[in-house]
């Protein structure tokens, strides 16, 4: 069942991603019956705190070695998308985030494995909404626009 996940999104996704960036308001949203709690669950489960820190969220400690430097959630200038968001989860390498590629990448492709195979549907709208809810837009001073 799972695997169907990729067959079932990505088509849905390649449409809107052409149009959509990591802040489109118009890019493709997840239903709104998202739970951050069990997405903070599943998030453990999934193995992504191994690797992630989450800004705000109480979670074990990264493991992995060399660190990721990436870390999820904080404050943001506009709304991060779903859209970005769940293809950064199920193909990373779609989009790489803006950190110095020796870092983030091992032969040419990024560290984080894809979770096409490994997440369910629910799972991803629960880890989507977590991730949401450690987000914080902030809207810079008129004079900065």
């Amino acid at each position: 069942m799972q695997s169907r996940l990729g067959l079932l999104i990505v088509p849905l996704l390649a449409g809107t991603l052409a149009c959509s960036s990591r802040t489109s308001v118009s890019a493709f949203h997840l239903p709104l019956d998202g739970d951050a709690a069990r997405g903070q669950v599943a998030f453990v489960q999934l193995g992504c705190n191994g690797c992630h820190e989450v800004s705000g969220a109480d979670l074990p400690r990264p493991t992995i070695h060399p660190a990721v430097p990436v870390v999820l959630g904080g404050t943001v200038p506009k709304r991060i998308s779903d859209a970005y968001l769940v293809t950064s989860i199920i193909n990373p390498n779609y989009d790489l985030a803006p950190y110095p590629k020796e870092q983030i990448t091992a032969g040419g492709h990024s560290r984080m494995p894809q979770y096409d195979e490994r997440i369910s549907v629910r799972q991803l709208t629960d880890v989507v909404a977590f991730m949401q809810a450690h987000y914080e837009v902030t809207r810079l001073p008129e004079t900065y626009h």
